[in-house]
């Protein structure tokens, strides 16, 4: 996705909905970046306005701290006092004031629900709204001041579970032999697969996460012994059985298979469930342009993670003592012009293009990372789906800079796995020539595929370029943007900067394409 610094809760409006990675960046004051923020927060001063004390807040309440000047918020259950944190929030005032006295827990979840707000607003807490309820007054005030002494740790109010015991469509079993453990789950879906699957195995804590459509199934136990480092995963597709064999690290007979963890035998809906770091290893950085390297991370032996096309990763760093995320969308290592399709083990490792701000809190941080070093590198998210692009005749991809990563595995899913394609046509919008990423490559994919055509569309050309020139227009895009014949099944994949994107999710529309026709990715 587009490297953009993360927010502690934009508010989208129902364009920035539809909008690709990143959201739109309103000019800073100087003096008001990310790292201006965090060095506010750690210099003692009272941000609250309560001296470091914590209250309970009635709705009332919170209703008339509603200006810029005086403005709170509401997010889970707790409530900050955001009115410093104004003039360094990027989306801009208007995006934090259309959540001003309200709980903004929806808007904040539709957006980015994967900023660790706690970590970045810590220092504004207000306290909890106050638990609705006429009874047990005294179980209340018990319970803030438990609150009180946990709230260092910012812990989030626990949601319900969506789903009891009974409710579940999907179930798991286990059986050993002397050397190995397998833990069966039975998902009942037909067409289940290893993107569909997660597994985690770290310090005997088992995590492994069957996803079902916008829902996901957890078996996490502590496990009764210790097991080696590496595991597999095997998976009946037809009959929706998922497979996870370990090793014993000793070849003694369990009683039982573990300790069930909070979340254990649930199933409930993905945006509830949380994500799930682990901790990956950079084997590699290389140059792409001037400003963008690739950077190789590699997954632990004891994960099973496979990325599915047009999906994201975010990545955490502690940067000042906070927590600050990111999502990026993984590439290919190469674009490949054999088209043939990725060894198992690829799955190993993930790759990542990210363009390097020369003033970038988040980026620069990465770029200063070591080979060795490790980053934390979270469970795949995303809207896109595979069937979107299954029965095409024309796919049409508009990417500008780094909106050009989620292009890279659709293209090479298109051109190897789609049947029925006729066109496929990437029109890719830069500043200059060196900005262009994979030129090379993608010159030489148009040449090996008849089906492939690149258009480099520049805004800031020098005098000896040749090719088109200018930004996003009705004009260009009715130049590029045709059906192959009149009734033909099209998708347009559309990832940029919020301007880039909101303006020619516009323009398709007024050329005629419907809601149906336009995916414009989304972190």
């Amino acid at each position: 996705m587009l490297n953009v610094p993360p927010q502690a809760f934009p508010a989208p409006s129902s364009q920035q909905r539809v909008a690709a990675g990143g959201r739109a960046k309103v000019p800073l004051k100087p003096g008001r970046s990310l790292m201006d923020w965090i060095r506010l927060t750690k210099s003692g001063k009272d941000l609250t306005g309560l001296k470091g004390r914590l209250i309970e807040v009635t709705e009332d309440e919170l209703a008339k701290h509603n200006k810029k000047e005086d403005c709170w918020i509401c997010i889970r259950g707790f409530v900050y006092n955001v009115t410093p944190y104004m003039e360094y929030h990027p989306g801009g005032e208007d995006e934090l004031m259309k959540a001003a006295g309200t709980d903004g827990t929806d808007l904040f979840d539709q957006v980015h629900r994967w900023v660790n707000y706690e970590s970045m607003l810590k220092e504004c807490l207000v306290g909890r709204m106050a638990v609705k309820t006429i009874a047990a007054p005294k179980e209340i005030s018990s319970t803030l001041s438990e609150e009180k002494k946990q709230l260092n740790g910012m812990l989030p109010e626990k949601k319900v579970l969506a789903a009891s015991a009974k409710d579940l469509t999907l179930s798991y079993d286990w059986f050993q032999t002397d050397s190995l453990i397998t833990i069966v789950i039975y998902t009942k879906q037909k067409d289940m697969n290893a993107e569909l699957v997660i597994v985690d195995c770290q310090d005997k804590r088992l995590r492994g996460e069957i996803i079902v459509d916008d829902h996901s199934y957890l078996v996490e136990v502590d496990l009764d012994h210790a097991v080696e480092e590496d595991l597999a995963v095997n998976i009946a597709e037809k009959v929706g059985k998922v497979e996870i064999i370990l090793k014993k690290k000793d070849n003694i007979h369990w009683k039982m298979l573990g300790q069930p963890l909070e979340s254990h035998n649930t199933f409930i809906k993905r945006t509830d469930r949380g994500l799930f770091y682990r901790k990956c290893k950079l084997v590699s950085k290389t140059e792409v342009t001037h400003d963008t390297k690739l950077f190789c991370l590699m997954l632990p032996k004891s994960t099973h993670l496979h990325v599915p096309t047009g999906q994201h990763v975010y990545l955490k760093q502690i940067i000042a003592g906070t927590e600050v995320v990111k999502p990026y969308t993984p590439v290919l290592s190469f674009l490949p012009l054999d088209f043939k399709e990725p060894s198992r083990s690829a799955g190993a490792h993930i790759y990542l293009m990210i363009k390097i701000y020369s003033c970038g809190l988040f980026t620069q941080a990465l770029d200063h990372l070591q080979i060795g070093d490790y980053i934390s590198v979270s469970n795949p998210e995303g809207n896109f789906k595979k069937s979107q692009v299954q029965t095409l005749e024309d796919l049409f991809l508009l990417a500008a800079g780094t909106g050009f990563t989620p292009m890279v595995k659709l293209l090479n899913f298109a051109l190897t796995e789609v049947s029925h394609l006729r066109t496929v046509k990437l029109i890719f919008f830069n500043k200059t020539e060196d900005d262009i990423l994979w030129r090379n490559q993608l010159e030489h994919l148009a040449l090996k595929d008849e089906r492939f055509e690149v258009q480099f569309v520049l805004s800031q050309p020098t005098k000896d370029w040749v090719g088109k020139q200018g930004k996003i227009s009705s004009s260009l895009l009715s130049e590029f943007v045709k059906r192959s014949r009149k009734e033909s099944k099209v998708l347009i994949c559309i990832c940029g900067p919020t301007p880039f994107t909101e303006q020619g999710v516009q323009y398709l529309k007024d050329l005629g394409y419907s809601q149906e026709e336009i995916h414009a990715f989304t972190a």
